[in-house]
């Protein structure tokens, strides 16, 4: 009977990146995914004919090109050129499997036409999406937020970072409805109006890291790898197998051994793997998670950029809540033959949100009009789980489902949270570093 450390249940990007940084940090970790392809709900399939098969739909046209050339997400999201996931992959050094390319624009959506998101003090002066006195009010916010310093009280203009709400700190600067919204949704991306509320420096810190990324690069504040998402889970796969991680692909697992409330091992073809600690995505335990809402995504495959979009080859767009009266904003996202994830002249687009009604394909043709005409759509509709408990009593840490948003900020902060609740230490990136490697996070 082999015993392990810590067990891993399923490959999609938050455990791979959890066993990477668990066998570096000397744990013996064994990996176990069901599947015979890494990335589990969040892998990239190729070729083009097994998405079609997937989602029950004939064909492909040959139209669409070699399905050879495809790598489409299941879950497309971007990178934060100065994010955390970033700065993990460069504090691993997984960044020497991956390859990256500027996403080229990003934008905003408003009264019915698509805006270039303006994040300097040159494009807020040049943006249609505000009047002449708003610009200026707007660029006097920018110069505030990027001289912000959070321990240097001359910075604050007398505000507290930790008691001014968001609202008041626009008020302050006289900004209205229309900066607000663009501000708080495609700078700091926040995913509902709740911001406005609670105290501004954590929006401050978003859009400090929003204008950061786009310093990088110029064009956008976000990456994407070529070849598609899938390339992440297995960058870190690799990286937990040079530290001794084994792994265990298209292999079922048939149940969680428990022994006196606590996690002891996995049975798996019958034979039994002990472990002291479990980390495992939702489908693994569904007796450990509830529903907290659904996301609907559709992808949809094109032979053309999206109007308005400076013909860019990749882009994301927001919706905002406000613009549509919803409670949770709609994220449009698209790669190209560029980033060596369609053939020839093809684009692959998504559009994602959060469901709010019983009719999920009505909500999301806002953004389904933006990218007509659409050769073909694949739509899914699943449950957004969370972990029932922290798993602290019973050793085992479930991680949450990727939500509606089209970058992963925020599924970083579940990994920083799943690693402080395993480890029982704060999440530092300075402990990511491979013994053998001096990276910066620059």
């Amino acid at each position: 009977m082999q015993e392990y450390d810590i067990i891993v249940l399923g490959t999609g990007l938050k455990e791979c990146i959890l066993s990477g940084i668990m066998s570096v940090n000397g744990k013996k970790v064994l990996h176990i995914d069901r599947n015979p392809y890494y990335g589990g709900e969040s892998t990239s399939i190729t070729p083009l004919e097994e998405l079609y098969k997937k989602f029950r739909v004939s064909g492909p046209p040959k139209s669409m090109g070699r399905g050879r050339d495809w790598n489409v997400d299941l879950i497309p999201k971007f990178l934060m050129a100065n994010g955390q996931l970033v700065k993990m992959l460069l504090y691993t050094e997984v960044t020497r499997y991956l390859d990256f390319k500027v996403v080229e624009g990003s934008f905003v959506y408003r009264a019915g036409r698509v805006h270039k998101v303006p994040s300097t003090e040159t494009e807020a002066l040049a943006s249609d999406l505000m009047g002449m006195f708003d610009k200026r009010r707007f660029r006097k916010l920018l110069l505030f937020i990027l001289n912000f310093e959070e321990d240097d009280l001359r910075t604050h203009q007398d505000m507290d970072p930790h008691r001014t709400t968001m609202r008041e700190l626009f008020r302050h600067f006289d900004l209205g409805p229309d900066v607000m919204e663009f501000t708080g949704h495609a700078l700091a991306l926040h995913r509902s109006d709740d911001y406005l509320d609670q105290p501004f420096l954590q929006t401050i810190k978003r859009i400090k890291l929003y204008t950061e990324s786009l310093a990088r690069y110029s064009h956008s504040p976000y990456l994407y790898p070529l070849y598609g998402l899938g390339e992440l889970p297995q960058g870190f796969a690799r990286l937990s197998a040079v530290y001794g991680g084994t792994y265990m692909l298209n292999r079922p697992v048939q149940e969680i051994v428990m022994e006196n409330g606590k996690v002891a091992g996995v049975r798996s073809e019958g034979e039994v793997f002990r472990c002291k600690q479990l980390i495992c995505d939702p489908s693994y335990v569904p007796d450990r998670v509830k529903k907290m809402g659904r996301v609907i995504r559709v992808i949809c495959l094109l032979n053309h950029p999206i109007k308005h979009t400076n013909d860019a080859k990749s882009c994301q767009i927001i919706i905002p809540q406000t613009q549509l009266n919803r409670k949770s904003d709609i994220y449009v996202c698209m790669v190209s033959y560029s980033h060596n994830v369609a053939s020839e002249g093809m684009y692959v687009a998504m559009v994602s949100t959060t469901v709010e009604t019983s009719f999920p394909e009505i909500e999301v043709k806002p953004g389904l009009d933006l990218l007509e005409p659409i050769l073909q759509k694949f739509v899914s509709i699943s449950d957004l789980l969370v972990p029932l408990d922290d798993g602290r009593r019973s050793q085992v840490f479930v991680s949450k489902c990727y939500d509606a948003t089209t970058h992963f900020e925020t599924e970083c902060e579940d990994i920083k949270d799943m690693f402080r609740r395993i480890t029982g230490s704060e999440f530092d990136f300075c402990n990511l570093r491979r013994e053998d490697c001096d990276v910066s996070d620059e």
